[in-house]
């Protein structure tokens, strides 16, 4: 496992303009929780991921942590849509659609045989001006061990 959060970019969209961020802009000087995931809408990350962490977003803050990003291997417009669908107030979107960040990190993983090709395994890390502290890897197809519950849990024992 790496100890360090790769040094990449990330294009997002928060309005109309395309705007390239650092994983410096991300994780320097901060305590971050990411979380990662296979893709937009698909059952398991839109019903219980992602919204997990929404909803315990106040208490992860409470924790320690100053900013929660949800990772996954689509474009800009898709996170902001799918942010949008989900009505997300507080969970930021970070879009690896190159992979970049996915690849860096060993987390890439092939779901061709379902049709979705090279995607992000399922996992969480908290990281700590940069270091990553704590990672979750969920086995592939399952989802036991990156929700926001096992990071609630880690963060509680580690205080």
């Amino acid at each position: 496992m790496i100890k360090q959060v790769p040094n990449v970019k990330f294009v997002i969209r928060p309005e109309k303009e395309f705007l390239t961020i650092t994983s410096d802009d991300v994780f320097k000087g901060k305590n971050i929780v990411l979380f990662a995931l296979p893709g937009a809408f698909t059952p398991t990350c839109n019903d219980y991921h992602l919204p997990g962490y929404e909803l315990n977003y106040d208490e992860l803050k409470k924790l320690g942590v100053d900013e929660i990003y949800c990772l996954s291997a689509n474009d800009p417009f898709v996170m902001k849509a799918w942010a949008k669908n989900l009505d997300l107030k507080k969970v930021k979107m970070l879009p690896d659609a190159n992979l970049e960040f996915t690849k860096a990190m060993g987390m890439l993983t092939d779901r061709s045989a379902s049709g979705m090709g090279q995607r992000s395994k399922r996992y969480s890390i908290y990281v700590k001006n940069k270091v990553i502290e704590k990672m979750f890897v969920d086995e592939d197809g399952k989802f036991d061990v990156s929700d926001s519950n096992t990071m609630i849990s880690f963060l509680k024992s580690h205080k």
